[in-house]
């Protein structure tokens, strides 16, 4: 059985039991409906389905479970969901896009550049093993590259981008480098020692996007939208810290708890008329003052005779 098989066995055991436990017989069947409608063979053995639970385990941290009172298998928990939704998301585009057929009348690829990600695997073993590395770096404001060299202490996902995270000095505030500006990469055998008390998730608990300000501390924002725009900001929420205040045919309302950086400016501005600050009054007087600059931008257009 081939691999690509195998992987959408799990897909489709783990989709299955998020809805409801299932027996053995119950997925069994499952599997077999699925296969007449894939044209793969998903049929599985009571100890092949064995197999597949700590593949499940070890590859997408989903640890399924026997309950023996009901006879069903559940979900226990996921240990890390964000990472384990990413790798299924993942597998779902790459199953789709391999498919033998002819996808590009009906699929309109993003043009840019490469996000950087070939060098993943290798900013992920340095982080684990605690090793320097360099590379070369072209910031936007420069027009040649730069030699970089620092201790990479974790990585970073902000609007389908990466960045790696570390210090070049001990003595200077911790860099954020995006992964598509990144070159040349050189993992070092030189090691460095990560605080034990340094912890990624606690690091932008507090931020949006990926600029980092510690003198900053997180205020209480509170932002109206249209019910249309309130719909999408509902189902995707700027900020684990969202609490939704009012919500109803003529306003979806939200409190934030975060600190206000360009990256958050930046975000409402995209919405436009679509959304009104409340609070704070410094931050509305920001927002008020860049729509006024990019007015006046437009009122010393000459007009045409």
């Amino acid at each position: 059985m081939s691999k690509k098989t195998s992987f959408l066995r799990y897909r489709l055991i783990i989709n299955k039991i998020k809805v409801s436990p299932l027996s053995f017989e119950e997925i069994a069947d499952y599997l077999e409906m699925e296969s007449d409608i894939h044209g793969y063979d998903f049929n599985i053995s009571k100890r092949t389905f064995q197999r597949d639970l700590n593949d499940i385990r070890s590859i997408f941290s989903i640890d399924i479970q026997y309950d023996r009172n009901n006879k069903v298998y559940y979900i226990k928990e996921e240990y890390e969901p964000e990472m384990s939704e990413k790798i299924l998301e993942a597998f779902d585009i790459l199953n789709s896009l391999s498919a033998k057929q002819n996808l590009a009348d009906i699929i309109h690829f993003e043009n840019r550049q490469s996000k950087g990600t070939n060098n993943l695997n290798g900013l992920i073993h340095a982080i684990k093993n605690e090793l320097k590395i360099s590379f070369s770096y072209h910031k936007f404001n420069n027009k040649e590259a730069e030699k970089r060299s620092i201790c990479p202490y974790g990585i970073k996902e902000f609007r389908n981008r990466w960045y790696v995270i570390g210090y070049e000095n001990p003595d200077k505030p911790l860099r954020i480098f995006a992964l598509d500006r990144l070159k040349e990469l050189v993992i070092s055998d030189e090691k460095f020692k990560k605080p034990s008390d340094f912890n990624i998730h606690e690091l932008f608990k507090n931020n949006f996007g990926v600029i980092i300000t510690k003198e900053n501390k997180p205020e209480e924002i509170i932002l109206s939208f249209t019910n249309i725009q309130g719909k999408y900001i509902k189902t995707l929420p700027l900020h684990s810290s969202q609490e939704i205040l009012i919500d109803n045919k003529k306003e979806f309302r939200i409190k934030l708890n975060l600190v206000i950086t360009n990256d958050f400016i930046i975000e409402l501005l995209s919405m436009g008329e679509n959304i009104k600050v409340i609070k704070p009054e410094k931050l509305k007087k920001r927002i008020k003052n860049i729509y006024s600059k990019a007015l006046n931008n437009y009122s010393k257009d000459k007009k045409v005779k």
